[in-house]
């Protein structure tokens, strides 16, 4: 397939107008203006030249000296037949004589002869009939003239528009090196944002998206090899009661066994809920939507904890109620294995909503505030606690799918905060 490059076809588009434009001109021109101007000059000629000839009965000799006379000096070929269109005589070339049935006023074309600028012939009031052909080897005629001036104008346009066209479509083949880059593996590499226009627009948006399956791809790796680091621990575990088991039968080591197994199958649980929220990311629609009331859903979650309590205001919002459970269910399980009981839960309802799970722990650095959301993190001194450091980052992820967000609050009172913020809808 023969490859069209872009610019050249915006420049012969240009170019194709410009000629279209030329060419409408001259046909409106020839068909309007040049005629009505022709008529209205060689009116005033034939009855100028009526009045200076001799009268009709006058000999041929004597009218055509007169005639030259008359038309002497200008670009005008002119022939004056008689009634029974004779030619008397004859200024420049003879026209051929009036072979149509014309009127017995005004100008008409003559047909029998053709040509770029029409000849003319009208009839005289003694019958004598007058030809005038406007053609002549020195004259350009105002058509030829004004589509002159619209070639110069095309060319001048043509010109200057293909530095123009050329810079533009410049701009969008860089951009296309630059998805040819991306496109063979090499994600660190950006568009160059040029200008304020729509191009300028779509390198940012292709530079977002970039961004975007650079972190995510990242994301996939580091969940991967962390994954792959701590299923090896329960792994390890379930290969050894295992073999254990073959040898001697012990209850308390099946009852191991199987926790290993189902803390396991929770870690694996985790892990693909995780996958899933990244590939579905925070700007796409939830998979499925319903209204929820949170304050009820918060209370129904805090009934399986002792040591907790609700308060705050009711609130409804556009949500997936799976995905708020696991959410509301990490926040607890983290305030009670990470801080100290009590926890309250508040929801306030403003122009949205925010949801706090405060504990009485003394929390944790705050320079460890945002590490806490990331995948298998552990903050110093909770590395022998229960879990895998996935907890924070599915909050996060969740919240951020229902169009939220999370932060760690400040501490006050020896307590410690994480606020979740959602949009409401009611």
């Amino acid at each position: 397939m023969i490859k069209r490059h872009l610019h050249r076809q915006i420049y012969a588009a240009i170019i194709a107008s410009l000629l279209l434009v030329v060419l409408a001109t001259g046909v409106v021109f020839s068909l309007t203006q040049r005629d009505g101007l022709d008529r209205q000059i060689y009116t005033i000629i034939a009855r100028l030249t009526w009045v200076a000839l001799p009268p009709a009965t006058a000999p041929y000799d004597e009218q055509a000296v007169a005639l030259n006379k008359l038309v002497e000096g200008s670009n005008l070929a002119v022939s004056l037949y008689d009634k029974d269109k004779q030619l008397i005589a004859a200024y420049g070339k003879a026209i051929p004589s009036p072979t149509d049935n014309f009127k017995l006023d005004g100008w008409h074309r003559h047909r029998g002869v053709r040509g770029f600028r029409p000849v003319w012939v009208t009839r005289l009031p003694d019958q004598r009939w007058l030809a005038v052909n406007p053609r002549s080897p020195n004259d350009t005629t105002p058509l030829i003239k004004l589509l002159l001036l619209l070639f110069s104008i095309t060319l001048a346009v043509g010109l200057a528009s293909y530095p123009l066209v050329r810079r533009l479509t410049g701009r969008l083949q860089r951009l296309q090196s630059t998805v040819d880059i991306v496109g063979s593996g090499d994600l660190s590499t950006r568009a160059k944002v040029e200008g304020h226009d729509e191009i300028a627009s779509l390198a940012t948006s292709f530079n977002d998206a970039t961004d975007r399956i650079e972190k995510l791809v990242e994301s996939n790796k580091q969940l991967l090899a962390n994954a792959s680091h701590e299923l090896r621990t329960p792994l390890a575990r379930i290969r050894l009661g295992a073999e254990m088991l073959k040898n001697k039968r012990d209850p308390k080591r099946q009852v191991a066994l199987e926790q290993d197994i189902s803390e396991l199958d929770g870690l694996i649980d985790e892990i693909l809920l995780m996958s899933r929220l990244d590939n579905q990311g925070s700007s796409q629609k939830l998979q499925s939507t319903e209204q929820i009331d949170l304050l009820a859903l918060v209370i129904e979650e805090c009934s399986r904890y002792e040591n907790c309590s609700v308060e705050g205001d009711r609130a409804e919002l556009l949500g997936d109620a799976t995905l708020l459970t696991r959410m509301l269910r990490n926040l607890l399980d983290n305030a009670m294995k990470h801080g100290t009981p009590p926890v309250l839960v508040s929801i306030t309802a403003g122009s949205s909503i925010l949801l706090t799970v405060t504990d009485n722990g003394t929390g944790i650095p705050k320079a460890h505030y945002d590490s806490i959301f990331q995948p298998f993190h552990r903050a110093p001194g909770k590395q022998n606690v229960p879990g895998y450091g996935l907890g924070l980052p599915l909050v996060k992820q969740i919240a951020e799918a229902h169009g939220g967000s999370v932060e760690v609050l400040k501490s006050r009172n020896s307590t410690f905060s994480i606020g979740v913020t959602l949009p409401r809808t009611t």
